[in-house]
């Protein structure tokens, strides 16, 4: 089964020690899924974050309904964690999180490592499309949440353009 990559930046003018737990805080992400996955979280809260921790949600994909159960396979604040998906929709699912300290704030990297079923023509036609629009209005979110500013993607670019430059 072919693997698959997804990278995505952002950049938050906050130091790493207030962006990280917003995302060490597991309810944020219903605020930061698309509302058309019908995302909640099952697993009662308050959820300790710590490796190991499971946690449970349900979803709807393309109007399917879905159990998706992850697994934090490390956790490192504030500078990383991992989660894997235990059960879901993907064969595999691994999502790296790390949180870098740069000039100004933090740059937030999101590295997924994915394999469905179906491979490349599946992939580039449905898949990757979708976790594009879900990690574009993921960024979106985080931004706005965080800084209570408006995003904007053409300053992104620039910032972790330069910063990708050195």
């Amino acid at each position: 089964m072919a693997s698959f990559e997804l990278h995505d930046e952002l950049f938050v003018p906050l130091p790493r020690d207030e962006v990280f737990p917003f995302f060490a805080d597991a309810q944020n992400l219903e605020a930061i899924t698309p509302d058309f996955l019908g995302f909640k979280i099952v697993t009662p809260r308050p959820i300790t974050m710590e490796t190991g921790a499971l946690i449970d949600y349900s979803l709807k994909l393309h109007g399917v309904p879905i159990k998706w159960r992850t697994r934090i396979a490390a956790w490192d604040p504030p500078s990383m964690f991992v989660d894997e998906q235990l059960r879901g929709p993907y064969s595999l699912w691994y999502h790296e999180h790390t949180f870098h300290e740069v000039e100004g704030g933090t740059l937030v990297v999101d590295h997924v490592t994915y394999e469905h079923f179906g491979g490349g023509l599946v992939n580039r036609w449905f898949v990757a499309p979708d976790l594009d629009k879900i990690f574009a209005h993921r960024k979106r979110r985080t931004y706005e949440l965080l800084t209570g500013l408006p995003y904007q993607p053409e300053a992104q670019e620039a910032v972790t353009g330069a910063l990708a430059a050195g």
